[in-house]
């Protein structure tokens, strides 16, 4: 006797589509939450805007809002949802390649490389415009993240992921040794460094940051191109080849997407905490383990995260502002630390 099958209303009373409905509900509240973010964004700040100006400004019916909306807060919406995207999203490759719930990007050393290019930029070639550190940034994170793949493969065809975090951590530790040096004997570098090094989207025009937008945009395409390679290593290297993912390809794959995206977010508007860490953990809790759909969710949830937050760090100190990199770290700590007694933050 051939075994029952279930009826669609059998099926959508179970619990895998009753996730999926929760899933997509989630995903929608969070789309909604971020256009409401956005025209925050473009309505608060030294000089707040009615709605009614916001969409003056927009069509251009009005000089006082376009300038306002047009020149700066525009730009800066646009920037916020682009980096806070290509955060997200490389810290989800990042956890996911290294099976690590706890890895961050700057672990590939990214973050230091930046942070090294730009001091070298400002000390030695006298380099005192953001725009200026863009090429130099990402120079650096690059070359970063290479030294650290050399590293932890050693002589072997594919990096181990223990051996990749400890030589991330060692590179990380030698280059912010080599920062704060710099900084120390040389005033000037210190003076011009720390605006960068703070994290804020304020004074980020997009010609300035033109160069890197075709980084985010290419490495957010290959980490759609990275979902099923990653959900076949998700089950071991050994299970992983057993379904044809080309383990040293995936992670040779993921490590340029991680450069790309973290490099080029770091290069654009400094390092910004928490973002790559935390956010990947609240998409695996809203659609799940996936990674079709986890890392979408992750480049979703950064993006809002980082346009609330700068959208905070405006409200909090008004008329003044805070950088968005310290509100990150400011909201982003406890939301961790809520993961980690919840022990939502598991192995992966």
């Amino acid at each position: 006797m051939p075994a029952p099958t279930r009826s669609p209303a059998a099926v959508t009373a179970s619990g895998r589509v009753r996730g999926t409905t929760l899933s997509r509900t989630t995903v929608a509240l969070a789309l909604t939450a971020l256009v409401l973010a956005c025209l925050a964004s473009l309505a608060v700040g030294a000089n707040p805007l009615s709605p009614a100006q916001v969409w003056a400004g927009l069509t251009g019916n009005e000089q006082e809002a376009i300038d306002v909306v047009r020149g700066g807060r525009l730009p800066r919406t646009v920037l916020g949802l682009l980096i806070g995207a290509a955060l997200g999203a490389a810290g989800a490759v990042m956890q996911s390649i290294t099976r690590n719930p706890l890895a961050d990007p700057q672990l590939l050393g990214v973050n230091g490389g930046a942070a090294a290019a730009v001091v070298t930029a400002i000390s030695v070639f006298k380099i005192t415009h953001p725009g200026g550190y863009v090429w130099f940034a990402l120079i650096g994170a690059g070359c970063a993240a290479v030294l650290v793949y050399l590293l932890g493969t050693g002589r072997r065809s594919a990096s181990n992921p223990v051996r990749l975090l400890l030589a991330g951590t060692a590179v990380q530790a030698v280059l912010q040794s080599y920062v704060v040096a710099t900084m120390l004997t040389d005033p000037t570098a210190y003076y011009s460094f720390r605006y960068w090094d703070i994290g804020a989207l304020t004074g980020r025009a997009l010609d300035e940051v033109a160069p890197v937008v075709w980084f985010l945009v290419a490495g957010l395409i290959g980490m759609v191109l990275l979902a099923r390679p990653l959900n076949a290593l998700s089950l071991g290297d050994e299970a992983g080849r057993a379904l044809g993912a080309n383990v040293f390809g995936t992670r040779v794959g993921s490590a340029l997407v991680i450069v790309a995206l973290c490099g080029s977010a770091t290069a654009a508007v400094g390092p910004i905490a928490f973002v790559g860490l935390a956010v990947p953990h609240l998409a695996r809790l809203t659609v799940g383990v996936d990674h079709r759909t986890m890392l979408p969710a992750s480049a979703l949830l950064g993006a809002l995260l980082l346009v609330a937050a700068d959208v905070a760090g405006r409200v909090i100190a008004w008329p003044q502002e805070v950088g968005v990199g310290i509100v990150t770290a400011i909201v982003g700590a406890p939301v961790l630390i809520w993961l980690v007694r919840a022990r939502r933050v598991g192995r992966l």
